[in-house]
């Protein structure tokens, strides 16, 4: 029998540094002797690997992965995941459920099964340069230009001034980004962000998926003429994922982005940060008739149902979610998902706002759960691949895409 334990992980920094040292820990405490193989994976092939064709979490590749709650419904489906309410009940983690706010334990939750526990978060936002923002120079110069103050935008149009004004290539320096690599994603996050900001809704009255909508129209205008907007774009975002726009934010060539609140705070704990000191977060802006909302998206540590080693591997999430190591994850730039780290006085010293993220939940929306939604996000996918690659009408692709998925057979 293999003395491995395999984790498949999501290919980030502070998840693959903290899973070596949370190991570690876990097996001088237990005794513990087997060998860890923790595998980085992109969000495509981590999918591919665990829940896609490779089948592994069933078939027992891996004992433990990180898996976030876009995917979770469909694991659900699937049964490929061990069911931890027995575990939980006989041994529960440390000041659990209590421990943890309930827009975190939720999405996990099917009927009586609990299928992971929460391990990083950090809701979409604002992230933008206070250094910039309040700069006297920069308040004057706008001023004199839009004849208002600048502010972080508190609307999409704002947004757009507010980056053409911080534009200047010359410095190295843009004035926004998007996460445009296409993987099913980030486009889609933005989609949804975009639409919600404007007053639509992702699903109708019945639950189902309803896309061709004037709000999503109007939506699609907007992000296509801002990121086919030269005078205010970052030319690497047709290549950024979220963590590459996070670290060109963090080297200091981004005035403000709408990202993962996780890529605020690696800024202010990361030794390569050239903006250290000089981040806030905030909502994201708002469209006509709309207002600032935030996308709560997290990650879990689920077991494999086919894995040999359940025991470990729940022996090993329940300590990997403790206080220290929540807190842990944090420092390396993670996003710890405890009350005790938001609050945690060390954390706040070192991430100012850190604080505010009690605040975000309170404005959070999260995806529909969906069983069949990789399937429908790779059709939003597609349909921002296309509003970005042609010159087809918003309405026209909206149409399209709605067709789509309206013929997906699963609910």
């Amino acid at each position: 029998m293999s003395n491995t334990f395999r984790v498949a992980v999501r290919k980030f920094g502070p998840f693959e540094s903290t899973i070596e040292k949370i190991w570690k820990g876990f097996c001088k405490e237990s005794g513990c002797s087997m060998k860890l193989e923790a595998l980085p994976m992109d969000l495509s092939d981590l999918y591919e690997a665990t829940l896609g064709k490779g089948d592994g979490l069933n078939k027992g590749d891996w004992d433990v992965t990180n898996i976030n709650t876009d995917w979770i419904m469909e694991a659900d489906q699937k049964n490929c995941l061990e069911d931890l309410t027995p575990w939980i009940s006989s041994n529960p983690p440390d000041d659990y459920p209590e421990g943890w706010s309930d827009s975190l334990l939720s999405m996990q939750r099917f009927n009586q099964r609990i299928l992971g526990l929460p391990f990083h978060d950090g809701p979409e936002c604002l992230i933008y340069r206070r250094d910039l923002f309040n700069d006297p120079k920069e308040k004057e110069a706008f001023n004199m230009k839009y004849k208002r103050e600048l502010l972080p935008p508190a609307t999409w149009k704002e947004f757009h001034e507010v980056a053409r004004f911080f534009n200047r290539p010359t410095q190295n320096l843009y004035g926004t980004a998007f996460a445009l690599y296409p993987d099913g994603h980030n486009t889609v996050f933005d989609f949804s962000l975009q639409l919600w900001t404007r007053g639509g809704e992702l699903v109708n009255g019945d639950e189902q998926i309803n896309i061709n909508t004037p709000e999503a129209e109007d939506g699609l205008k907007f992000y296509r003429e801002i990121v086919r907007d030269e005078l205010a774009m970052h030319p690497g975002s047709v290549n950024f994922d979220s963590v590459q726009l996070g670290s060109a934010f963090a080297n200091g060539e981004i005035s403000m982005m709408v990202n993962w609140f996780g890529f605020a705070s690696i800024c202010e704990v990361h030794h390569e940060s050239k903006v250290k000191g000089c981040v806030d977060i905030t909502n994201i802006p708002a469209g006509r008739s709309g207002k600032g909302f935030s996308l709560n998206v997290y990650w879990l540590y689920a077991i494999g149902k086919g894995s040999k080693y359940k025991k470990i591997a729940y022996d090993f999430i329940r300590y990997a979610v403790n206080a220290n190591n929540d807190k842990l994850l944090t420092l390396e730039g993670g996003i710890g998902c405890r009350k005790s780290t938001w609050v945690d006085r060390e954390i706040n010293e070192k991430i100012s706002y850190y604080h505010k993220l009690g605040l975000l939940h309170e404005n959070a929306r999260t995806l529909p759960q969906k069983s069949n939604w990789n399937e429908i996000s790779e059709v939003l996918d597609q349909m921002v691949i296309s509003l970005l690659s042609t010159d087809r009408t918003e309405k026209e692709l909206l149409k399209e895409a709605q067709k789509e998925i309206d013929q997906l057979k699963r609910k």
